[in-house]
């Protein structure tokens, strides 16, 4: 299963194609409008997000409400396209374009170095693209993937932990599923699952926003009833951990990732990292605890997966950075397009989504899967056979 998106943020859509569905399974267009309504709240977003309204637009691949095996085509329409027409159109005239033409490029941005790359001299080629605007379709695409997993009893959910200097204390997975996790972190304005810190990182995007400023912070993702042995150990690029943390650092603004405890086991000895093998009549193989966040060897231990990722602060602020015009070599402040000042929340679902295709990817690698009803038997039979090992 693999996909490709196309499109710019101010352009007249975007564009997801996906290949390598199974036929027969179940497709709903509202699952997919849920999911990106979600990315679009939260509490520090921009103005952006009062224009946008994402629906998507199913445009091949389905029929009577299930996939049917082709591809899968969906578009996302931009609303904001309307006024910039004459600016981002195939045919636009130079002379039109001249009038928006960016020569300054962002701290913090693609601007600078797209433009070197590719040999732009108005980086509005590079920004239109590397906006953070893409994510919509990746979340559509997510969405899609977990139809895949919720056909296998496979649940994905996200929530924060941490913004700016406002951090939460790691969950007990005993404690919570991830049904329990989405219902309290959709019930807060900065998916936070705790009450007291969610109003103090309230209190922080506030000041930040004041001030000019940005925030960034942490998200978490976890995923529940993984079948055992998703990824494999033979080889460095089929590792489902390694695959995992590449999908969070390819979000935007995204800088690290962790699974489990994370860069947390740097500190500890081995005896209080690693997880300890028990046996049940009931369960069958599991562990103790949950450190390693549901991965040994680059495979899934049937453990729930647990997922970090570090989103910086966003780089258009309000109080400008120093930079240097492509043209004159002269030293200015950047300038200020439209932007959040925290999106950290919205990030989260980023991330949700984007794990949620990783895993559902990794499933229709070791399932059979060209009918939904033969990869569902598979998992079962999986999941009874690794019982009984």
């Amino acid at each position: 299963m693999r996909y490709l998106t196309a499109g710019e943020s101010h352009g007249p859509q975007l564009t997801l194609i996906i290949e390598g569905l199974p036929s027969r399974l179940p497709f709903s267009k509202e699952k997919i409008d849920t999911e990106l309504a979600r990315r679009q709240k939260g509490y520090g977003r921009g103005r952006r997000m009062q224009i946008e309204s994402d629906q998507v637009q199913i445009l091949s691949g389905i029929r009577f409400e299930k996939t049917t095996g082709a591809p899968v085509a969906l578009a996302i329409e931009n609303k904001d396209w309307v006024k910039w027409v004459e600016i981002m159109r195939p045919d636009t005239d130079p002379g039109q374009a001249e009038k928006r033409r960016v020569a300054r490029p962002r701290p913090g941005h693609a601007d600078l170095n797209g433009a070197i790359k590719y040999g732009h001299r108005d980086m509005r080629d590079v920004l239109e693209r590397s906006s953070a605007r893409e994510t919509a379709a990746r979340v559509a695409a997510g969405a899609v993937a977990k139809q895949v997993l919720e056909h296998c009893g496979i649940r994905v959910a996200s929530h924060v932990v941490r913004i700016g200097s406002v951090a939460t204390e790691r969950i007990d997975l005993n404690g919570w599923t991830a049904e329990t996790i989405a219902e309290k972190s959709e019930a807060s304005p900065v998916r936070c699952l705790d009450p007291e810190a969610e109003q103090a990182m309230i209190r922080v995007i506030d000041e930040a926003k004041e001030e000019g400023d940005s925030l960034g912070g942490v998200v978490e993702v976890v995923v529940e009833n993984v079948p055992v042995g998703l990824g494999s150990h033979v080889h460095y690029d089929r590792k489902l951990d390694a695959r995992i943390a590449q999908a969070i650092v390819s979000i935007n603004a995204f800088k690290g990732a962790e699974i489990g405890i994370g860069f947390e086991a740097g500190e500890r000895k081995g005896s209080q990292v690693h997880d300890e093998i028990l046996w049940s009549e009931e369960r069958g193989f599991h562990r103790a605890t949950n450190r390693l966040g549901g991965f040994e060897g680059g495979m899934t231990t049937g453990e729930p997966l647990v997922v970090r990722g570090v989103m910086k602060p966003i780089p258009t602020l309000y109080k400008p950075l120093q930079s240097v015009d492509i043209d004159t070599k002269e030293p200015f402040a950047a300038s200020i397009e439209r932007s959040d000042n925290c999106a950290v929340p919205a990030a989260s679902v980023v991330a949700e989504n984007v794990v949620a295709w990783e895993v559902a990817k990794a499933l229709l690698e070791t399932f059979s899967s060209d009918k939904a009803e033969d990869l569902l038997r598979e998992v079962e039979r999986h999941r009874n056979e690794v019982k009984g090992f």
